[in-house]
């Protein structure tokens, strides 16, 4: 970890740490019940019931196939680790750190059994320090929503 970001630990202690260490194991998140703080912050996609920032679809995919797609997304960004798994729950948690202060952001991953062959996604990306995060959070699901999307095959012709 580079020096700065130890020095910054001092006064915001989850920056002191690698990985998903320096916070709490997160919880279990109800999806249906996300309250988001006031600070510009924050992002949520999801089905459009839920007054997303962005919209996703409904996926022609087995939730199960859905949840592995997203997962394998998220272990490809850089500085991003798992910090909670609640596999039967369909649910995931990540710590993704900034390159150059080590800060934290917190992402939950929920993936909705909606038929056979169908699911919902929910990504809620939020800061831990600061009421900022000058559009990071937003990007990084849209970064997410282009990668998982690139991983879905074209429907078969009939």
């Amino acid at each position: 970890m580079n020096p700065l970001a130890w020095l910054i630990g001092l006064a915001l202690p989850a920056c002191g740490f690698p990985a998903a260490e320096g916070l709490p194991t997160p919880p279990l998140m109800d999806v249906a019940h996300i309250v988001r703080p006031a600070s510009p912050n924050t992002s949520l996609a999801a089905p459009e019931a839920y007054s997303p920032d962005i919209v996703t679809p409904a996926y022609k995919l087995p939730a199960d196939r859905l949840f592995a797609l997203i997962r394998d997304v998220a272990v490809s960004q850089d500085r991003t680790y798992q910090a909670a798994l609640y596999p039967d729950q369909l649910q995931v948690h990540y710590v993704a750190r900034t390159a150059l202060l080590n800060f934290p952001d917190l992402i939950m991953v929920h993936v909705e059994k909606t038929g056979p062959d169908r699911s919902g996604l929910i990504v809620y990306s939020r800061s831990v320090y600061g009421r900022s995060d000058f559009g990071v959070n937003r990007k990084r699901i849209e970064t997410w929503l282009a990668a998982l999307q690139a991983k879905i095959p074209p429907p078969r012709e009939r």
